[in-house]
């Protein structure tokens, strides 16, 4: 029995974080580097999507209400991981101070939201911002150093994440600048 075949078995042919039964597949839980039966879970397309996205929709993640409570170390993981970047929510935040864990499933979980714990970036509507979107300047913008100014309505495409949440980098008039995301809007 391949590894797939065992862990949705395991699972009862069902995503372990929603539920959902259909378009599964089997995913790493990290930072593991080969998928056996104790370092994988079965995910749904919706709930992989928005783990390699980052792009949530709160309410989908509601489930975790349950699926928290897993016996099975991997699942309890991926569980904390996504409550962690939900944690501005009081529902998720409430989830995560009531979770249980033991310390080497605790230390698994944290050994991979070490990236999760830094502040988003976001646009001025805040809107998520991913490394490679395209933004749009809503302001007229001096740009030191480089003698023009950077007009309102200027798209700036596949912009770069800074490690300050509050700075994207992108060029405009072929010259890379820094520039504030509370001054752009997600196209």
């Amino acid at each position: 029995m391949s590894i797939e075949q065992s862990l949705l078995e395991r699972a009862g042919n069902q995503c372990e974080l929603c539920g959902s039964a259909s378009d599964l597949s089997a995913m790493l839980v990290p930072p593991h580097a080969q998928l056996t039966v104790d370092t994988g879970i079965v995910v749904c397309d919706t709930c992989k999507s928005q783990i390699d996205s980052g792009e949530m929709d709160t309410n989908h993640w509601r489930c975790l209400n349950d699926s928290m409570w897993s016996q099975v170390p991997a699942v309890q993981v991926m569980a904390y991981r996504m409550l962690k970047r939900l944690s501005a929510e009081p529902w998720a935040q409430d989830l995560l101070d009531v979770m249980y864990m033991d310390d080497e499933t605790r230390k698994w979980a944290e050994s991979g939201a070490a990236d999760d714990d830094r502040e988003p970036t976001r646009d001025s509507n805040g809107a998520l911002l991913q490394a490679g979107d395209n933004v749009t300047l809503i302001k007229d913008l001096d740009v030191k150093g480089a003698g023009f100014t950077a007009k309102r309505g200027t798209m700036v495409r596949g912009i770069s994440l800074t490690d300050n949440p509050e700075h994207i980098e992108g060029r405009v008039n072929g010259t890379r600048i820094v520039i504030i995301s509370a001054y752009t809007k997600k196209a």
